[in-house]
């Protein structure tokens, strides 16, 4: 009997929680699994705002492929994915091609620029470890770079960022702890630091409970974050972004502008044929595309509805995970012949959002608010059982945010 080869298209939570689902529930006789990453390591998309504000290292954030997926049953392969083709159900990579007769694509998110001018070209963006690493530097060194300079140079420690939804929040809150250790390090006046959140929508957090959100702009208020909601970005340039409220233009001189308002899933899923809707494939409730009955998606590159708001759930790394089980499990049943395929329901058990090592806020246990410390221990609480779904008691002690009050 010919094993049947199925290919997993990138280690992001939903690439990599498949592989392990079906290295547990498949052996290497019921069919050769692939999985093909750009790297060597899978990373934490969700703590990336922490190695871009410099308040955790990057080796915290990621994890070696060989430390959960067993290369004996999975034959790994790091190389770049550069086009599909369904029809002839090939992937072709940097380096080579491969065939396959069931596919999970896990590419992950590209930014969305909404096409405003200069974002492409002048904004730093948060998307992987290497771009966490660059805005770091980049801060760092202007900082480094403020007391060298003649005249005020207040565009050098003016930090924009774009958008406050989870991302934009996020960092903006990491950034606020960082700033004083900066200032401190390169013997830069507190006072003279900006840090100026811009979002286009009326509130920041949209969606998310009013309460919360109080509690977070007041919390980050306090740490000197200026919000400028209900503000459009019109244009970026290399030393500044241009802003627009109320018909009003202002000019803010900033040489650090991070954009984190907005992804799209990856492009090559649009460019390879697949029917896609903004960038994401609207899967069947078995997570196949719509058109290939042998190709599933999973994480951002899917989008899923939620039949109660007639929006799209957001691509958290929650729904990812979820969706690697149902992935697994079909691809199990095809392979042994099974014919019935489970539907994905999410199970959102609860949205925390961080505002630094010790604070947070949440909405956990059906509709129980959090504030503070005992969201942060709750957000840590999520992140630590990931890595025990992912790796067990060994990834999490190695890996893992065991210190909760700190």
């Amino acid at each position: 009997m010919n094993r049947p080869n199925i290919v997993i298209l990138g280690a992001g939570y939903g690439g990599i929680m498949t592989a392990v689902n079906l290295q547990k529930s498949m052996s290497s006789e019921e069919a050769k699994i692939t999985l093909v990453n750009k790297h060597d390591y899978h990373y934490q998309t969700t703590w990336l705002h922490e190695n871009a504000a410099g308040t955790l290292h990057h080796d915290r954030t990621r994890l070696a492929i060989n430390d959960v997926v067993d290369f004996n049953k999975i034959n790994f392969v790091q190389d770049t994915v550069k086009s599909i083709d369904p029809k002839s159900k090939t992937v072709k990579l940097e380096d080579g091609e491969l065939n396959y007769d069931y596919l999970v694509i896990g590419l992950g998110f590209e930014s969305a620029t909404f096409g405003i001018d200069g974002i492409e070209e002048h904004a730093l963006t948060i998307q992987n470890i290497n771009s966490a690493r660059k805005i770091r530097d980049h801060i760092e060194y202007n900082f480094a770079q403020y007391n060298l300079e003649r005249g005020e140079r207040e565009d050098l420690i003016t930090i924009g960022v774009g958008g406050a939804g989870f991302t934009g929040i996020e960092f903006v809150a990491e950034l606020a702890n960082r700033i004083p250790e900066l200032c401190q390090e390169y013997d830069v006046p507190r006072e003279k630091v900006r840090l100026i959140n811009v979002e286009a929508g009326p509130t920041a957090l949209a969606g998310f409970d009013p309460e919360l959100v109080e509690y977070a702009m007041n919390r980050l208020e306090e740490k000197g974050v200026e919000f400028k909601l209900g503000t459009m970005i019109k244009k970026v340039t290399e030393d500044s972004i241009i802003v627009e409220k109320d018909e009003e233009r202002e000019e803010i001189k900033t040489k650090n502008f991070i954009w984190a308002a907005g992804v799209t899933g990856n492009s090559i899923v649009q460019e390879s044929g697949f029917e896609t809707n903004r960038g994401r494939v609207p899967v069947r409730p078995d997570l196949r595309t719509p058109d290939y009955d042998d190709v599933f998606v999973v994480g951002d590159c899917a989008v899923i509805m939620n039949p109660d708001t007639e929006r799209p759930y957001p691509p958290t790394a929650q729904i990812a995970i979820q969706m690697a089980d149902t992935v697994a499990h079909n691809l199990k049943q095809m392979v042994s012949g099974g014919e019935k395929l489970q539907s994905f329901e999410p199970h959102i058990q609860g949205t925390v959002a961080s505002l630094g090592h010790t604070d947070a806020i949440g909405v956990v246990f059906d509709d129980k608010k959090l504030f503070g410390r005992s969201a942060s221990i709750m957000k840590k609480a999520i992140d630590n059982r990931y890595l025990m779904k992912l790796g067990g008691v060994g990834l999490l002690l190695k890996k893992g945010k065991l210190d909760m009050y700190h």
